[in-house]
């Protein structure tokens, strides 16, 4: 059993998953323990953990958690396998950034976005992925006026990515009511293997 113990406290987003994802690749250990002091870099690597086959446990330490990740009989699989490649030769990820759409008017603004998501499903199957930072991720959270349509694009089977230092650094962490918290990293990747990258 490896002892393998990689100290991410005080990384910031994306390093804590690329300290896994580096380890996983050069070592591949049946067993090691991760520690991050954050709540959203414990989701991403959580997630991350799952995505290449591992199973993960985690426990509150004095300045932030420690994740025991224990490899599953079932094999690893990459953050996106090749399959997933090549049924997103078509797709669209929709890159968002601010909570309203153009500038000049907040109240306008908000109103287009809400007519933006609620328009999204006409893409039909080429919509893959939603990516929302910055002040993008306040539309995510309880009491959002957009979050139905958001909900409801989720349901349709459509990813959505919502920044974990984002919403660490609004403080709404605890508030995200719809999406995966995400990581630079998965950011990056979903701009790089997306066929098309719009913004509103």
């Amino acid at each position: 059993m490896s002892n393998t113990e990689l100290n991410c406290l005080s990384l910031s987003c994306p390093q804590p998953v690329i300290q896994c994802k580096n380890l996983i690749e050069q070592e591949a250990p049946s067993v090691f323990t991760i520690l991050v002091d954050n709540d959203a870099a414990k989701d991403n690597v959580v997630r991350f953990l799952s995505s290449k086959g591992y199973s993960a446990k985690s426990d509150q330490i004095d300045g932030g958690w420690r994740i025991l990740a224990t490899a599953s009989d079932a094999q690893p699989c990459e953050i996106l396998t090749d399959e997933e490649l090549s049924s997103v030769d078509s797709s669209i990820c929709v890159f968002i950034t601010s909570a309203t759409v153009g500038t000049g008017d907040d109240v306008l603004g908000a109103k287009l976005m809400k007519n933006f998501l609620a328009t999204l499903p006409e893409l039909g199957k080429s919509l893959w992925r939603i990516v929302m930072v910055n002040g993008a991720v306040t539309l995510a959270v309880e009491d959002s006026h957009v979050l139905e349509e958001l909900k409801a694009l989720e349901a349709a089977g459509v990813d959505i990515l919502v920044c974990g230092t984002c919403l660490e650094h609004f403080g709404i962490l605890d508030k995200k009511a719809v999406g995966e918290t995400t990581n630079m990293l998965d950011i990056v990747t979903s701009m790089q293997v997306a066929a098309k990258v719009i913004r509103p």
